[in-house]
């Protein structure tokens, strides 16, 4: 072994993040992770069965359904029993036993769908959905469950905010509130029975989505994960980009591209490759705090990136009755440019601090990659077939798990035996938990305004503070979505403003998907905005960095990602739809013109490429701040979809290209002639 690769080593096993420190981060940064560690054998099977029992059964009802109201009490009350086995009350409480009144919890979950399924018939037609005094004890207990559930997964912000929410109806009459606000009076039955007999409550849209597809996409996940998929994706990235200028940053936006797309979580996607990407990233140069942000931006990114997008996706396509297929491809370009800005920012800054990647020597090689794992990719490329074939999304989940176990089977390193499928199935069971029980919460909320009206209030008011401007009810609409991202996990923050700011947007006459799409970018980039940038602060957790630092260098490498919502809003064609005469609860949205699409991501990928050399001061050399001003205003020009201001801002970008390709070219003729 030479010198450097012992030099190499010796630094690789120095910044080794080691699987202990993973869960460390994990735990601080994540609270769906602060899971109990049983010290008997016999009750880690008894919680694996019940797990892996829950798996089975959303797939067993993937092609025998059961009532809707019945099939989401199940989803919800056996999630939420799983939860108090799982989760402690208290981050002191001992984490190697479920303490006695947990065991209580747990058989209180299970009465609550017991009793829905024992007295469904009763409910429906006897009683014609008017609660009983056991109906609303029933219900009041469902819903602290739900609320205490949550707690423990995803921390107290969630809620609160729906006992924010609960709270109103029982004083929405009283004559101190406000007169837009006010209400009828509610009594135990109209308020417990919205929340727990019909579908408009705790089992709404929300939890439909979730049992329906995101439950069974997650457990896809977890069977990609358990097949190797994570270091196939890592390996393949390092090929493809490890050797390139700034490679090891490259290729951590690739790899958690990639790994985000399918899992839809950022913070445990920030952990799971950074604990690879970050140490690499510091050993060629890059700072830690821009190591651990470039790891957040990709991370956080994953969630807009086809085909699959995570859970959002299938929840919006529940939410807007439009088909997943129009939405991934309408998320394609603005995913692709915002990628593109964080990669272009990557190598400007390798660029300017002179930083190279790894010798090709030290990279695995492609077609020894593709050899050995690229068989895994093709359970991906069959799930995007079936989607785009109008397979139902639950039907498609399933069959592609299958084709997954079947793919890992043609090698022998990706081979999963009973014990792997079974691991697997209990590993998708404990992932779902945390979307299971935000959008049984987010139910409640969607409860009371269903109940109140109150969405109606909320729209109204922003629209007045907007004042009549589509850009002011746009700004106040992405100030909404980002303060409830920065305190709620990306699912339930969608599903909030989706319900209540979204609206506000068809004032206008937006698109309910154009309108969706742009609460849904700004309430998943609440994730790396400070002063709550959760995903950068587990970055700067791995790097070692400062987490403010590394949460404001988020911001800025993903600078392309608040600007390209309001893009799409004014001009659809990024978006690849047409929605000239369509109107704005339209489930169907024309092709976009060939040309219009061609020439709006032309123009939008020259400005993105500018705007990257802008904020980071570097093309072929260095940019002094004024050349960085106006190569910052020419960006911008050909960003916003105006043939003017595409013409000005690209003799503005292209003047100034050329004169720093001279200036480099200059110099480089000078060290020569030195030489």
């Amino acid at each position: 072994m030479t010198d450097s690769k012992k030099q190499n080593n010796r630094v690789e096993d120095k910044d080794v993040i080691t699987e202990e420190k993973q869960a460390e981060i994990l735990e601080k940064f994540d609270t769906e992770s602060k899971v109990r560690k049983f010290s008997s054998k016999k009750v880690v099977i008894v919680v694996s069965v019940f797990a892996i029992l829950y798996s089975l059964f959303h797939l067993y009802i993937t092609f025998n359904p059961m009532p809707t109201l019945q099939a989401r009490a199940i989803h919800v009350s056996f999630g939420i029993a799983l939860i108090f086995l799982l989760y402690p009350t208290t981050k002191k409480q001992d984490r190697s036993k479920i303490a006695w009144y947990d065991w209580i919890l747990f058989l209180l979950a299970l009465a609550s769908a017991g009793y829905l399924i024992k007295e469904y018939t009763a409910i429906a037609t006897t009683r014609g959905g008017i609660p009983n005094t056991m109906d609303i004890v029933l219900a009041i207990t469902t819903v602290i469950l739900v609320l205490e559930a949550a707690r423990r997964v995803t921390g107290i912000i969630l809620p609160i905010l729906a006992l924010v929410f609960l709270a109103y109806p029982f004083v929405s009459h009283m004559d101190w509130m406000p007169v837009k606000m006010m209400t009828r009076p509610y009594d135990l039955g109209d308020i417990f029975g919205q929340l727990y007999l019909k579908t408009e409550g705790l089992y709404s849209t929300a939890i439909g989505a979730s049992v329906n597809f995101i439950f069974l996409f997650i457990l896809f996940g977890a069977f990609l994960a358990k097949s190797g998929m994570g270091q196939f994706f890592n390996d393949l990235a390092l090929a493809m980009a490890g050797h390139k200028q700034g490679g090891p940053a490259k290729v951590a936006v690739i790899s958690s591209g990639f790994m985000g797309s399918i899992n839809g979580a950022a913070v445990a996607n920030v952990v799971g490759t950074g604990a690879f990407t970050i140490p690499l990233m510091k050993k060629i140069g890059y700072s830690k705090n821009f190591a651990g942000a470039v790891e957040a931006s990709a991370s956080v990114g994953g969630q807009i990136l086809p085909p699959i997008m995570g859970a959002s996706a299938f929840i919006m396509a529940e939410t807007t009755g439009v088909a997943y297929g129009t939405i991934a491809l309408a998320a394609l370009i603005p995913a692709v440019l915002y990628f593109m800005a964080v990669i272009m920012q990557v190598h400007f800054r390798a660029g300017r601090q002179n930083l190279k990647g790894i010798p090709k020597a030290d990279l695995p090689q492609l077609k020894v990659i593709m050899k050995e794992r690229g068989h895994l990719l093709l359970p991906i490329v069959f799930l995007v077939v079936l989607l785009y074939q109008s397979i139902p999304i639950g039907h498609a989940a399933f069959y592609t798990i299958v084709s997954t176990v079947i793919v890992a089977a043609f090698k022998k390193s990706t081979r999963m035996s009973i014990k792997d499928i079974l691991e697997a199935l209990d590993s998708g069971a404990r992932q779902s938990l945390s979307v299971m029980v935000a959008c049984a919460v987010v139910g409640i909320i969607i409860g009371v305004v269903s109940l109140t009206s109150f969405g109606n209030v909320m729209t109204s008011s922003i629209a007045s503070l907007g004042a009549g401007s589509l850009f002011l009810t746009l700004f106040f609409t992405m100030i909404a979505s980002m303060v409830l991202g920065m305190g709620l996990p990306s699912i339930p923050a969608y599903i909030i403003t989706a319900t209540m700011a979204a609206p506000a947007l068809a004032e206008f006459g937006i698109p309910i998907l154009v309108a969706h799409m742009f609460v849904f970018y700004f309430g998943i980039f609440a994730n790396i905005t400070p002063p709550v940038a959760l995903a950068a602060f587990a970055g700067a957790g791995i790097s070692g960095g400062d987490p403010m630092r590394t949460g404001f260098t988020s911001l800025r490498l993903s600078v392309a990602g608040f600007l390209i919502p309001y893009l799409f809003v004014y001009n659809p064609a990024m978006m690849m739809i047409d929605t000239t005469g369509v109107g704005i609860n339209s489930k169907e949205f024309p092709m976009a013109p060939v040309l219009d699409i061609v020439l709006i991501t032309i123009t939008a990928i020259i400005g993105i490429i500018a705007l990257s050399a802008a904020v980071e001061g570097y093309f072929k050399t260095s940019l002094n701040p004024f050349i960085r001003l106006i190569l910052g205003a020419g960006a911008l020009m050909m960003i916003i979809p105006e043939t003017f201001t595409d013409i000005a801002g690209l003799i503005l970008v292209a003047i100034i290209f050329a004169w720093d390709y001279l200036k480099d070219k200059k110099g480089q003729q000078n060290i020569n002639i030195g030489a």
